[in-house]
């Protein structure tokens, strides 16, 4: 929305000869609708006039200024950047004195002819100049991928514990493994892996414990379980029978 800051003071005289230009300070103001209003805007010209008008006041409201309630709707669409906004304005706008004087003065000595042949050119090249700031692309891209300088953290090793259960005989039945796991949650975060005489447990980005064991065992027998209170992963593996 383009609304009036001030106005150029009237000349009570004029010398003779003499052509002045007075330009009209303005600012650019963007205020976002809800797209429901705007639509019954269109659809109704008193409410789209009512809602210009309360844009106007909440304007004043909010800058201490006094607007000119009277307004024009552009007949195009605003888009892209600020700058091109104000051309796309500026080429909208009817051409002050100053400008009508010089298109008097270029024009002076042509043919209607001539005249037409200007104005078509000159729309021709403005059309040019759009269309090439349209499907230019950017220079920049939008993202720049950057080399990462940063060396990978190590994952550390969590605190554990681990225990050879024996039988009345002391002979190794089992193997308890306590490992503690304070950052992870569930136990859907972590991977583990074992085989006869070692294991390893993983948790992405947060752990990694690889311990050779004391015992072959069978892993097909072994259990996991997380208790959740304490962040507490225990592992209970029996000893391979078969060894002994």
């Amino acid at each position: 929305m383009r609304g009036s800051m001030k106005r150029a003071p009237a000349e009570q005289a004029l010398h003779a000869g003499v052509t002045r230009c007075f330009l009209e300070p303005y600012s650019v103001v963007d205020v976002a609708y809800n797209p429901h209003v705007l639509q019954r805007g269109e659809e109704n010209g008193a409410e789209l006039d009512q809602l210009i008008r309360l844009t106007l006041k909440f304007i004043e409201e909010r800058y201490s200024l006094t607007l000119s309630y009277a307004y024009h709707i552009a007949p195009f669409k605003l888009k892209g950047s600020l700058e091109r906004m104000r051309e796309s304005l500026r080429r909208g706008q009817t051409p002050g004195p100053c400008l009508q004087e010089q298109a008097r003065r270029d024009g002076k000595g042509l043919t209607l002819d001539q005249l037409i042949h200007r104005a078509k050119a000159e729309e021709s090249h403005d059309a040019t100049l759009l269309l090439e700031e349209e499907v230019t692309p950017s220079q920049v891209p939008l993202i720049e991928e950057i080399a990462s300088t940063e060396v990978p953290e190590e994952l550390g090793a969590p605190l554990y514990e681990l225990t050879v259960v024996p039988d009345t005989n002391k002979k190794p039945i089992k193997i308890e493994l306590k490992v503690e796991l304070p950052k992870v949650i569930s136990i859907s975060e972590c991977d583990l892996s074992m085989s006869k005489d070692d294991l390893v447990i993983e948790v992405p980005e947060k752990y990694r414990l690889q311990l050779d064991l004391p015992e072959l065992i069978n892993e097909e027998a072994a259990t996991a379980t997380f208790d959740k209170g304490k962040r507490v992963l225990l592992i209970t593996m029996p000893v391979s029978q078969t060894e002994h």
